[in-house]
């Protein structure tokens, strides 16, 4: 199953099945109940499992799957080694952020009104030309993209086939909070 159409400006010599994808990420936080109100009441992710106090890495934490779809989890969160700890810092390395990838544009509007609706802070709203991402930090200080892939025909591309203009304009916001609002009234 191919994901795009664009040619990779390096091939790996022994390449992956095209059709794999990243299945979840799992991260830690401070504060389940804090998490799940973002994800959750917030975003809109379903809750599949929530325990206390469950071994794990040497410790015992709290656990919380989320998932859209029915799937069993696409994101995992865990207290077992940073329960009531701070957000990790700048100028360390690390996992830089997660995206979300919305089905359609009028979903990524959803997400941006959803926000917009509790005066969540964005960080940056970006056209990269393959995809629309709008860049937020959760509660935990994780930097999450909430985007929405263009169709693969319309990526920007060079002589080559290599994607190109990847660091596009800034979105206009009130243009995409607009997307959707007409068919639901």
């Amino acid at each position: 199953m191919s994901q795009g159409n664009l040619e990779p400006v390096r091939r790996a010599p022994r390449p992956l099945d095209p059709g794999v994808t990243i299945g979840h990420v799992h991260l830690r936080t401070a504060d389940i109940d804090r998490i799940r109100e973002f994800y959750v009441d917030l975003l809109g992710f379903d809750v599949m499992a929530e325990e206390r106090d469950v071994p794990g890495w040497g410790t015992t934490g709290d656990v919380l799957f989320l998932s859209a779809g029915g799937y069993h989890h696409h994101l995992g969160f865990n207290t077992w080694k940073s329960a009531g700890g701070p957000p990790q810092p700048d100028g360390v390395a690390g996992l830089h952020h997660i995206a979300v990838r919305y089905p359609t544009r009028e979903g990524l509007a959803d997400a941006l009104r959803r926000l917009r609706s509790v005066d969540w802070p964005i960080r940056q709203a970006t056209d990269h030309g393959t995809h629309e991402a709008i860049y937020i930090s959760d509660p935990d200080g994780n930097d999450v993209e909430l985007m929405w892939d263009r169709s693969p025909a319309e990526w920007p591309r060079d002589g080559q086939g290599h994607i190109s203009g990847a660091f596009g304009p800034d979105l206009d916001l009130d243009e995409l909070a607009s997307v959707g609002t007409v068919a639901q009234e």
